[in-house]
């Protein structure tokens, strides 16, 4: 059973027409039948997804030629000021925590003697980076991103706030 509904769909379909037919011609007429739909179907949402695309390719390509950095540049400031966060804030500190944390791990293990028979020692716990910080901002730049190009589509004016 597949988790394609529609797959699904097309597969409940097979079972009703071997139900329903019982004569193999007709039942093999019926499923080719069946099977010419599922691939409109799906040449249909391919079709819409390489025009999706297409469209996505045009508005790169408008604001490519812009003259201020920020817009043609990586998205505007959002983009810049997640890029200085992740570069000036995440990365340092995950360097300097990984570091102290090998250290705490040299540490431990040089003072260990294997000849007294004892167990090893637990490793410490990796330290938490902070990733889920970097995420928040990722997620609210996309979120942002997302609402103005649904502002785009429908024609809102954001040029003046009322």
């Amino acid at each position: 059973m597949s988790f394609d509904p529609l797959t699904a769909l097309f597969d409940a379909g097979k079972m009703a027409i071997e139900r329903i037919w019982p004569d193999p011609i007709k039942r093999a007429e019926e499923v080719r039948k069946l099977e010419e739909l599922k691939q409109q179907g799906e040449t249909a949402a391919l079709n819409a997804q390489v025009q999706l695309l297409l469209g996505q390719l045009e508005v790169n390509k408008a604001e490519a030629q812009h003259k201020s950095v920020f817009v043609a540049g990586w998205r505007p400031a959002v983009g810049w000021i997640c890029a200085s966060c992740l570069g000036l804030a995440f990365i340092p500190k995950a360097m300097a925590l990984t570091g102290v944390w090998i250290y705490h791990c040299i540490v431990l293990y040089s003072g260990f003697d294997p000849s007294l028979g004892q167990p090893l020692p637990a490793i410490p716990a990796y330290p938490d980076l902070g990733l889920t910080d970097v995420l928040g901002i990722l997620g609210g730049m996309l979120g942002m991103g997302a609402m103005r190009s649904i502002d785009k589509r429908t024609g809102v004016q954001t040029d003046k706030i009322k």
